[in-house]
């Protein structure tokens, strides 16, 4: 009887508040993702890989970078978006579906419809539901899932016992329907775009690997430069808007991070990014990758054009809070002041660069100019696309000196001396 009450009362509610979204069915792939706020209340994070477990594939990419002094702006691209049209359904409608997009590293949905009865739930998870994520309620439309690691994703709709009383087409009208479909770029992919970026530097536009390549996967720091390795702990990679890459990290104890203000500038865009804790090699050099604990993105609390950066909050702190965080060194920078970078370049496992005796990760420029007149300091230290908004750490005090946006060697970051006055009273 609750059931039939509930069920009666539910129909009327998510006709009255879904109409639009069964009248838009047919129209709406071709629009961008409006996120409102769809959140995961069911999270399964795996901190540590274990020996068979093989999460995603790491196949770095180099970017070709901003020509001359002049730089665009924007995130590294990380997958491609395919169109679909599945529908899960109550009565004789089927309850599950898989997408499955062979090589690719992530899947992450965009629901068109969602209109479920009271108490029924979604879920999107791996084919194993080692990774898992539930949506309660009928506000998801219009948004995107938060992302399964691997090449499929499975759907499901988790629905209770039905007693019609008469109200079968209308139940037949409930549903969820998946218009799209975010997939990272397959190990192919990855390297037609490799091959076009090094067309591009053949026709003069300098990549941001300064000479030869002096990153490393950040375990390879576990046993050599501890300290190193702890640091590259609170560093994060971002998914922005399904496809999207940037770099950002945890400053302070309290729940903020920094990144670009030309990666992410509004809490509305904040609700359409994932925030990838831990994703690092297991092994130095390996394949193998921890799976990543991922969270939303929640507010944008500062943000600045000139200076490039924006400081923001995430959802489910506590899930990530032991990760660690960076503190700031705010002081000018000085020439010759040995530096390490960790970032995830081209949106691999996290990586840090470090001056090996060459000379080349080091302050080159104390004052040199960014957006603005003596905003940045510049540096060779290597990194691509996708390691926009990393923190640039002096080896002297282990606290961030710049926040890396530009590449071009000499690639730089703005200093954390003009920053910090914008921010101090957020931290």
């Amino acid at each position: 009887m609750r059931r039939t009450f509930a069920l009666l009362v539910g129909v009327g509610l998510s006709l009255s508040l879904g109409a639009a979204g069964i009248a838009a069915m047919g129209g709406g792939a071709d629009a961008p993702p409006q996120v409102t706020g769809l959140r995961s209340a069911e999270q399964q994070p795996v901190e540590k890989a274990k020996a068979n477990e093989k999460a995603a594939v790491r196949v770095p990419v180099k970017k070709a970078e901003r020509p001359g002094v002049v730089w665009d702006r924007g995130a590294e691209e990380a997958g491609r978006v395919e169109t679909t049209s599945t529908t899960l359904g109550y009565l004789d409608a089927q309850r599950q579906a898989t997408f499955r997009y062979p090589g690719a590293e992530y899947v992450k949905l965009h629901f068109t419809r969602v209109l479920m009865l009271p108490g029924d739930y979604l879920t999107v998870s791996t084919p194993d539901g080692t990774e898992s994520h539930r949506y309660d309620g009928n506000d998801a439309e219009g948004t995107w899932s938060m992302s399964v690691t691997g090449d499929t994703a499975r759907m499901e709709l988790h629905a209770g016992p039905l007693d019609l009383l008469g109200l079968g087409a209308t139940i037949a009208s409930l549903g969820v329907t998946v218009d799209k479909v975010a997939r990272g770029f397959t190990r192919e992919e990855r390297a037609a775009k490799s091959e076009a970026d090094r067309a591009r530097k053949s026709q003069g536009r300098e990549e941001s690997v300064c000479g030869s390549d002096t990153k490393a996967d950040a375990v390879c720091f576990r046993t050599t430069d501890p300290v190193l390795y702890t640091r590259s702990k609170a560093v994060v990679r971002l998914l922005i808007d399904g496809t999207e890459l940037c770099t950002a990290w945890r400053v302070g104890v309290n729940n903020r991070l920094l990144t670009n203000h030309h990666c992410l500038e509004t809490s509305a865009q904040a609700a359409q990014t994932e925030v990838w804790f831990n994703y690092q090699c297991a092994q130095c050099g390996g394949y193998d990758v921890f799976r990543p604990t991922k969270v939303w993105a929640s507010e944008v609390l500062a943000t600045d054009a000139t200076l490039d950066f924006t400081l923001f909050s995430v959802e489910n702190f506590p899930l990530v809070q032991h990760y660690g965080y960076l503190s700031l060194d705010v002081r000018a920078p000085q020439v010759g002041e040995l530096l390490y970078v960790p970032q995830h370049p081209s949106g691999a496992p996290a990586a840090i660069t470090v001056d090996e005796g060459n000379g080349n990760c080091q302050i080159i420029d104390a004052s040199y100019d960014g957006y603005a007149k003596d905003t940045d300091a510049s540096y060779y230290c290597d990194t691509e696309g996708g390691s926009s908004g990393s923190p640039v750490l002096s080896r002297v005090t282990n606290r961030v000196i710049a926040l890396h946006h530009f590449g071009g060697c000499p690639n730089s970051g703005v200093r954390i001396d003009r920053i910090y006055p914008k921010i101090s009273t957020l931290l």
